[in-house]
């Protein structure tokens, strides 16, 4: 299958590309600029893709500038469907990488794809706006919307709290400044939402909304108790008032059942497995 991928050179491109790759796919990564219709449109013709995995976009949720959550993830997207439109590729499958967070604080655990979205800050209220775009162009692509939920792995930049964590675990440092201790999450692998988007291009129904997660959420707490069996390092976590956001989701944890139908069992990779693969790669660098 001849795949165009967006976001190529970000941390979840970099692992689809290699993953998809080794299974025999040829992938193409898009080099356009989204904003910048006329490349973004040539090149899309020139590809002739048989499937689109879309991951470009900004997913850091602190990130300063509000309006270009809305230029990028929610414009650009409207600007590369437009282009699949006129382009006539022969397209099976094109997978919109949304977020978990367009849930924001919801009271029912695990989440389900029925449950209303609710996003508490600009970042999800972007990517549910990309949703709700992307459903006007059902008539002409075979669109399908992911909703991963968090995961982490080597590569991931170092402002996402298991990065951070593992960098200072893996130099040993002496403390750790933390937002909200509190929080709790699933901290998946990126090699299972990289095949889980994979076999959704594949397996994936057009027009629907998949959770990529496992439904298995830890606390920050167990994974800092994690870090410290497998380094044999303690540091002390200290609490930055300023990493503390107003809107912070308290509870993200997801059903997969309906992806479990659509796709088959899960690539679960235990948090120990993910957490060691880090480290390693932590050292190394």
């Amino acid at each position: 299958m001849k795949i165009l991928l967006t976001g190529a050179q970000g941390f979840t491109g970099r692992h689809f590309s290699a993953s998809s790759t080794a299974a025999g796919h040829t992938v193409s990564p898009l080099k356009a600029n989204l904003l910048d219709i006329p490349a973004l449109r040539a090149e899309v013709s020139r590809l002739q893709p048989e499937a689109v995995v879309h991951l470009a976009g900004i997913s850091f949720v602190g990130h300063e500038d509000n309006r270009a959550f809305y230029d990028v993830n929610l414009f650009g997207a409207l600007n590369l469907l437009d282009a699949l439109c006129e382009s006539k590729s022969p397209l099976k499958s094109v997978l919109l990488a949304s977020s978990a967070n367009v849930y924001g604080n919801c009271e029912t655990s695990p989440i389900t794809e029925s449950q209303s979205p609710a996003p508490v800050n600009h970042y999800s209220m972007s990517k549910l706006a990309m949703e709700h775009m992307a459903r006007t162009y059902l008539q002409q692509l075979p669109i399908l919307v992911a909703r991963p939920f968090n995961y982490t792995g080597p590569g991931q930049p170092s402002s996402f709290l298991i990065p951070k964590l593992v960098e200072h675990f893996a130099c040993r440092a002496p403390q750790i400044e933390l937002g909200n201790l509190f929080v709790e999450r699933e901290f998946n692998d990126v090699r299972m939402v990289c095949d889980a988007y994979l076999r959704l291009l594949q397996l994936g129904t057009p027009g629907e909304t998949y959770n990529v997660c496992t439904g298995v959420p830890y606390t920050l707490h167990h994974v800092l108790e994690k870090l410290m069996q497998l380094t044999g390092h303690s540091l002390d976590a200290q609490i930055n008032p300023s990493f503390v956001r107003t809107n912070e989701v308290h509870r993200l944890c997801g059903s997969p059942e309906k992806l479990k139908a659509a796709i088959g069992p899960l690539d679960v990779k235990d948090l120990e497995d993910t957490l060691s693969w880090m480290l390693t790669e932590a050292k190394a660098a």
